[in-house]
């Protein structure tokens, strides 16, 4: 069964109004991971300063319940520092795999911490238009995390979490593509996290989409998809 990762916004523009300041996804028992993130990455998201994302985070993280395991979703080295320094161990989301911030990769394993490395192209205003993969996605996803994970070895980063990045830059038939070819990308003997929830192909088909999720090892969801995915899953 995989683990349920609760997404927990502390945005004013996330693309799923539910999902913010949904503070009482920390007490759900269902939920084995609550992902926290300041910043929007929703399509044409506008940036966020350090101190704005930090601003948002430290209320949050000051007021944790004990036992809980967090991610946070955070794309700065900067912010990983100050969390550990607040909270002490948890889960780096860096939906850039390390790419925008070159001292990402470096902090996480220096601090011990585990790592998500999503696969992505462009920013949230430009990855709609970078959809064209030459020799098909899946073959994009095997190249990337084989360089990934040659750039993890360097940085001394050994613990860590591979996610194709379902909705960044992938059509609805790459999406689906991925998740009918999942057990490809289980050559790299990593955990594999899925995020599906309430991206733009998923709309009409989330039973579908969410029976496919289930071969994953951690589900990345909404709280109100969580009972619907528990249900099917049973």
């Amino acid at each position: 069964m995989a683990q349920i990762m609760g997404i927990l916004n502390l945005t004013p523009d996330s693309f799923w109004e539910s999902s913010r300041y949904d503070l009482e996804i920390l007490a759900n028992p269902r939920v084995d991971i609550v992902d926290i993130g300041a910043v929007s990455s929703r399509p044409g998201a506008a940036p966020v300063s350090e101190e704005q994302e930090w601003a948002r985070l430290e209320p949050v993280l000051n007021r944790l319940p004990h036992g809980k395991r967090i991610s946070i979703d955070t794309t700065r080295s900067s912010i990983v520092c100050r969390a550990f320094n607040l909270i002490g161990d948890f889960i780096v989301n860096d939906i850039s795999a390390g790419e925008d911030d070159p001292d990402m990769l470096r902090t996480a394993a220096g601090l011990g911490l585990q790592f998500v490395a999503m696969h992505k192209r462009g920013t949230p205003s430009t990855m709609d238009s970078l959809c064209n993969y030459g020799q098909g996605v899946m073959k994009e996803l095997k190249a990337y995390f084989t360089e990934f994970g040659r750039r993890a070895c360097e940085a001394g980063l050994h613990d860590w979490i591979l996610d194709p990045g379902l909705g960044f830059a992938k059509t609805p038939q790459q999406n689906m593509e991925i998740l009918h070819n999942l057990q490809e990308l289980r050559v790299f003997g990593r955990p594999v996290l899925l995020g599906p929830s309430n991206k733009r192909f998923t709309r009409g088909r989330e039973r579908e989409v969410l029976h496919l999720c289930r071969q994953a090892d951690i589900v990345r969801l909404h709280g109100s998809l969580i009972e619907t995915f528990m249900s099917d899953n049973q």
